[in-house]
């Protein structure tokens, strides 16, 4: 009993080793497991939907019940999915992209919420970069609110939820109100309360405007100084200017063309000043937002509604586009591995006892 016991495990032991030889030395077996992987796409995206779906509702529930805590709300989502992305966009090479303008509106966002709560200068200089470059760059950039989407998903939130809060402090918050009485008036039906037309100007445009002339030298010197040999010796580390600017020259639109308006050699000024056009134009218009509640709800509207038609628009039209794609990249990457499977199966049929026959009948001849 014991002898058949080790023949068989005898001849287990080769013929997995044998297997595992061929898997090994075999191409098709990377795309075997890569194939695999998609396999397990579709569940995943199911439950980043049902999880987004879920969430989503329940800030919008908060949002009616107990808007003092939507700033709170944000502290956290800030903490947890920050750090999360910047671990995803360094695997993906893309982690130039949390150097971008709206990871530093968040921050200063985030820091006066947690210590300058009641700082009405700073209050202004956040809502002039929620309310401006923020949320136009949702509208403008096409942003998606795609449930099933992890990363679209949070790119959607972090353009959002700023403008969100911001108005719930303004306008709906009653601790807000409570501390705010000014001597001679009824409570306050805004914070901050601003009336001379000079100060909101001052800390709505022009103090924003130098606050993201800074960013933009840091970002610059971090960029195309220090980092640029690291860029040029990687293509694939992917940054703001690069993927921009390789989906305008692709679809050759306006944004193509204007950055193209100084030459080749300098698309990248032009971008920047582009950009800081941009951005002076959206932080003026935060004025008149900053002064009407109706302007302001209706703002709100307006960006969600841009990124739910531009979820709607993807998964409708993009998806099934990826969706064919992926199955003909499915069926060509089977292709060699039924070749190898076939070319094994060919091996195996080869026996010893055939082999054997064959070798004598030549030694015969």
């Amino acid at each position: 009993m014991s002898t058949r016991r080790c023949s068989f495990f005898l001849i287990f032991a080769t013929s997995s080793q044998e297997y595992f030889s061929h898997t090994k030395s075999a191409p098709a077996s990377q795309q075997y497991f890569s194939l695999t992987k998609n396999q397990h796409q579709p569940s995943e995206h199911k439950v980043t939907h049902l999880l987004g779906v879920l969430g989503f509702g329940g800030f919008c529930y908060l949002l009616g019940a107990r808007p003092q805590d939507v700033p709170y709300v944000y502290c956290l989502f800030y903490v947890i999915f920050v750090p999360l992305r910047w671990i995803y966009y360094r695997y993906k090479k893309w982690h130039y992209y949390l150097l971008d303008f709206c990871y530093y509106a968040n921050t200063f966002l985030l820091v006066m919420i947690l210590f300058y709560p009641k700082d009405e200068k700073l209050f202004m200089v956040c809502f002039s970069f929620a309310e401006g470059p923020l949320a136009w760059a949702l509208i403008v950039w096409r942003c998606s609110l795609v449930f099933s989407s992890f990363d679209k998903l949070v790119s959607v939130l972090i353009h959002l939820l700023p403008g969100i809060v911001l108005f719930t402090i303004r306008w709906w918050n009653p601790q807000t109100f409570a501390a705010m009485h000014p001597e001679g008036r009824a409570a306050r039906v805004t914070w901050p309360y601003v009336e001379d037309k000079s100060y909101l100007w001052t800390w709505l445009f022009f103090v924003p405007l130098a606050a993201y002339t800074l960013w933009q030298l840091m970002y610059f010197l971090i960029v195309n100084v220090l980092r640029r040999q690291r860029l040029l010796r990687d293509p694939e580390v992917m940054t703001s200017y690069r993927e921009l600017s390789k989906k305008a020259q692709k679809a050759n639109n306006i944004w193509w063309r204007l950055s193209g308006l100084l030459g080749d050699k300098n698309r990248q000024v032009m971008y920047i000043l582009l950009q800081a056009l941009f951005t002076v134009a959206t932080m003026a218009l935060t004025v008149p937002i900053f002064l009407s509640y109706w302007m302001h709800v209706v703002f709100q509207i307006l960006k969600v509604c841009a990124a739910t038609w531009n979820g709607g628009s993807f998964i409708l039209e993009v998806m099934p586009r990826q969706v064919v794609q992926k199955q003909q990249t499915k069926k060509l990457n089977m292709k060699p591995i039924e070749q190898t499977n076939s070319t094994h199966h060919a091996e195996d049929d080869g026996t010893p006892g055939k082999q054997h026959e064959h070798t004598t009948e030549e030694q015969k001849h």
